[in-house]
């Protein structure tokens, strides 16, 4: 039997703080998804002024990571180089999926979008970061 390491409420509660603090001081509204190492739900909100769709767009960033175990960044970079078969994979190739690994397991994911990519994704590793001043 192996152990198994998971996402604590109390977990995800901070790596979201941590997420919107970026956001925030960057002004920057977006949604933020925290999902378990399934893929599953774990948070999600959308701050006041982000668009409506990022609240679809962020959970799916956050699952492609749990998926593949990669930034949902490798895929857009697949679909920009000329690799448009990626585009027939059960991901999102947007930039803004950051996973979350604990001792070389990933055991969830966060998804961000309202901004551009890059920006998407700091917001994603800063609440990522959170853990690691646990």
């Amino acid at each position: 039997m192996k152990t198994i390491r998971m996402l604590t409420l109390d977990d995800v509660k901070r790596i979201a703080a941590a997420a919107e603090a970026e956001a925030v001081a960057k002004q920057w509204a977006v949604s933020i998804a925290v999902c378990d190492a399934g893929g599953h739900a774990l948070w999600l909100q959308r701050m006041d002024g982000a668009p409506l769709m990022s609240a679809a767009v962020a959970p799916e960033k956050a699952r492609t990571c749990v998926l593949t175990g990669k930034p949902s960044k490798v895929f857009e970079d697949m679909v920009n180089t000329g690799r448009i078969a990626a585009l027939s994979m059960p991901v999102v190739p947007l930039e803004g999926g950051e996973p979350i690994v604990v001792d070389g397991v990933v055991v969830g994911a966060v998804g961000v979008s309202g901004v551009t990519a890059g920006e998407d994704a700091q917001v994603a590793r800063a609440g990522v970061a959170a853990l690691g001043s646990a």
